[in-house]
Parts: C-alpha cells; sequence; structure tokens
C-alpha cells in the first residue's frame, strides 16, 4: 500500500495596517558574510591593527546577506566617501 502525505496550504493572514506600521520598528540584526580562505584560531590571537584578511571571494563578487540569521540577498561591498558600504544586487 502507497500512503501519500498530504501537506496543508499555507491561508493567507489578514494583518490590520496598525500591527504592519509597529512591526516595521523592531530592530533586526543585519549581516554579512565574508568567508575567509583560511582562519584559525591562532589566526584570531595574532590580530592586530591594521591587519588584512583575505577573503574566499574574487574581488567585486557578491556576498550574502543575512537578517535574523536568514538569507535575505547578496550584495557587493563598496566604499562611499570614506566608509565601506554594501549594496543589494539581488534579493534571495
Amino acid at each position: 500500500m502507497v500512503s501519500t502525505a498530504i501537506t496543508p496550504k499555507a491561508i493567507p493572514l489578514a494583518v490590520p495596517e496598525e500591527l504592519w506600521a509597529e512591526a516595521a520598528l523592531l530592530p533586526c540584526v543585519f549581516s554579512v558574510d565574508a568567508p575567509l580562505r583560511t582562519f584559525t584560531v591562532r589566526d584570531l590571537l595574532q590580530l592586530s591593527s591594521g591587519a588584512i584578511l583575505e577573503s574566499k571571494n574574487a574581488h567585486g563578487a557578491d556576498v550574502p546577506f543575512f537578517v535574523n540569521k536568514q538569507l535575505v540577498g547578496w550584495g557587493e561591498f563598496e566604499v562611499v566617501g570614506r566608509r565601506l558600504a554594501v549594496r543589494l544586487t539581488e534579493l534571495a
């Protein structure tokens, strides 16, 4: 006998507009993942001001963006004035 699993369909919920206004003010943690070629505890203990850490990514390659540990998209680093910024290039 073959059994098939039945998955319930998501039911869209109507959310009052005032709840969205309140939710929009909740803080989020935004992070960008820049994986390094190699990084060990020894490297961590030897870090000093001015250290340069080499990324696995090629220059200009997109890096993943996360909000509250959930992937939301990809982007690239760029310099804006005297600050390092990230530009969103694709949503997940």
